[in-house]
């Protein structure tokens, strides 16, 4: 992409960007809440991009008028004073349109959603169970880090410890954003607790990471979802309801089930599993929707295929290794105790940098 392209299209977002505040300032669009709250959210998105670029004007503006000086004074004072300006200008310059290419990068509608994470012992029977025990805490932890909120939707724990499945429901700001590139098998290496030889096993979990789906991105008809009620085993047999609280929904499009019996009761139950529910079904027309693209273009960071092995938890040396990426790091005991920045930001850098260059190549 050229430089006058991106020029014209930073021209573009200013011109949508003055638009938008026009119209939050109109009255019908300030009494209709819904648009209201869209357009103010599409103006916030723009802001950043907006003053960039109003200051890289500025500079360039710095810049011509520099050069005109040099050209025409005599005063070597002022000539002094005004190379340095220069130097300082270009520089900004080159560092703002480095960061303006960098905004023109589409966005994923999804990064500032909550999500939904549903963690899964894998291969490895007990010893899988307690690795996605392991990677439930290091989210909490890294969850806690960020100022979001956790709260368990379902489990079903083992009797060794840990969980053959657990779904989280996580909060705050761009959740999505931070944790999409999660999506994938991840392999843990050690020695088992139960293996009294001392052996190294390799054992598997996958994390599925879906952005929670809001009503107006997705309408399930109630005609496609069947809904089954039962009684709730309860916990280990304990507190066994005598009525059916337990919720069973199909999707019968897609055949996505969500069974839910976490709450006392049915309409607590029903409230949960459709939440749950509208994520698989809308992640799933988007994973259809990522496979068209990925036939195409194959991404940097891998498809987010959850069958993808993407990271590898190596105990006997402390590493921990993002295979998408090449990334080893030699602290694998900070990154299970939340510690994912280092990690994460490369994840973010590497898929912008690839969609950096798709665009410069447009």
């Amino acid at each position: 992409m050229e430089i006058s392209e991106v020029f014209d299209k930073l021209q573009a977002v200013v011109d949508r960007y003055e638009e938008l505040n026009e119209l939050i300032s109109d009255p019908e669009v300030i009494a209709d809440t819904q648009r209201f709250m869209k357009l103010s959210k599409e103006e916030g998105s723009l802001r950043e991009t907006v003053e960039k670029y109003n200051r890289y004007k500025e500079v360039t503006q710095t810049i011509d008028d520099d050069e005109e000086l040099l050209r025409e004074t005599n005063d070597p004072e002022l000539l002094e004073l005004t190379k340095e300006e220069l130097s300082d200008a270009k520089l900004e310059q080159s560092q703002l349109q480095d960061e303006l290419e960098v905004l023109l990068i589409p966005k994923d509608p999804n990064d500032d959603k909550n999500i939904i994470m549903e963690i899964r012992g894998a291969a490895g029977g007990n010893e899988a169970s307690l690795f996605a025990g392991d990677l439930y805490n290091m989210y909490v932890r890294y969850a806690e880090n960020q100022g979001w909120q956790v709260e368990v939707v379902d489990q079903t724990a083992t009797e060794v410890g840990g969980f053959k499945e657990i779904v989280l429901m996580i909060t705050g700001d761009n959740v999505y954003s931070k944790l999409k590139f999660e999506n994938g098998a991840h392999r843990v290496q050690r020695v088992p607790v139960t293996e009294s030889a001392g052996r190294v096993h390799t054992s598997t979990a996958t994390v599925g990471v879906m952005p929670e789906a809001e009503d107006v991105e997705i309408d399930l008809d109630d005609k496609d979802i069947r809904v089954d009620v039962y009684r709730s085993s309860g916990a280990g047999g304990q507190h066994i309801n005598k009525t059916s609280s337990a919720v069973r929904m199909t999707h019968l499009p897609t055949g996505i089930v969500v069974a839910m019996q976490d709450e006392r009761s049915q309409q607590q139950n029903r409230a949960k599993a459709m939440r749950i529910l509208k994520s698989r079904v809308y992640d799933y027309y988007q994973q259809q929707e990522q496979s068209e693209y990925d036939a195409n273009r194959k991404k940097a960071i891998g498809t987010g295929d959850r069958s993808e092995r993407i990271r590898t938890y190596n105990f006997p040396q402390n590493r921990v290794t993002d295979h998408r990426i090449g990334l080893t790091l030699n602290k694998l005991d900070k990154v299970l105790a939340g510690d994912l920045d280092e990690i994460i930001e490369a994840l973010i850098i590497a898929d912008q940098t690839e969609k950096l260059e798709q665009l410069r190549n447009e």
